[in-house]
C-alpha cells in the first residue's frame, strides 16, 4: 500500500473521530443508541476512499476506540462499547463503508451526486441498519419488529446525512477529481 493511501485512511479515521465530538442526541425511544454524526463519516469513508480503504479507515477508527480513546459520541471508548445496545451499529460501520464504496464504484457511469447518494443510502443506511437491528435483537433481546420500531427515529437524520454525503462527494469531485477513488 502506498503512503498516500495510508495517509488518506488515517485522515478519514480522524474525521470519523472528530464527528464523534459533536454532541449526541439521546432519546428514551432510542434504547441506549445515540443519534450521532459519525455515520456521515462512515458513508464518506467508503464513497471517497473506495470499499477496501474505506473499510480500513473504519477499522482503524474502531481499533483506536477499542483501545480506549473516547472518540465515540458522548466521549465513549474502550471495550465496554462492545457490550451495549449500539454494538450492532458500531460493528456495522465496517460493512457500511465497504458497501458504500462498492456501490460507488459500480455506479461510476452516473453523475457523482447520484451515485454517492445511492451508495450512501444502500451502504450507510440499509447495511448499517441491518447490522444495528441485529445488534439490538441480540444485546437488547428485542424482536425484529421491536428493533425496527426503535430505529425508526434515526431514518430522517440518516437520510439527511446521505444527502450531505452526496453533496460533499460532488463538491470534492468538482474541486479535485482524484479525491473520489472510484473516479480517479
Amino acid at each position: 500500500m502506498e503512503s498516500r493511501a495510508i495517509v488518506r485512511i488515517a485522515l478519514m479515521a480522524a474525521i470519523i473521530g472528530a464527528l464523534g465530538m459533536l454532541p449526541a442526541v439521546m432519546l428514551p425511544i432510542t434504547v441506549g443508541v445515540p443519534i450521532t454524526a459519525q455515520t456521515l463519516g462512515v458513508m464518506l469513508a467508503g464513497i471517497i476512499l473506495g470499499p477496501r480503504h474505506g473499510a480500513l479507515a473504519v477499522l482503524l477508527f474502531l481499533f483506536v476506540v477499542l483501545l480506549g480513546a473516547p472518540l465515540l459520541s458522548g466521549g465513549r471508548g474502550g471495550l465496554g462499547v462492545l457490550f451495549g445496545p449500539s454494538v450492532g451499529f458500531l460493528l456495522g460501520f465496517i460493512p457500511a463503508a465497504f458497501v458504500s464504496g462498492l456501490v460507488m464504484e459500480r455506479l461510476k457511469t452516473l453523475p457523482v451526486f447520484a451515485s454517492a447518494l445511492v451508495a450512501a443510502l444502500i451502504g450507510g443506511v440499509v447495511v448499517e441498519y441491518a447490522c444495528g437491528v441485529a445488534g439490538l435483537m441480540v444485546v437488547a433481546r428485542m424482536s425484529l419488529l421491536q428493533a425496527l420500531v426503535a430505529i425508526a427515529i434515526f431514518v430522517p437524520g440518516d437520510l439527511l446525512k446521505a444527502l450531505a454525503t452526496a453533496f460533499v462527494a460532488e463538491v470534492s469531485y468538482r474541486g479535485y477529481p482524484a479525491a473520489i477513488a472510484s473516479r480517479a
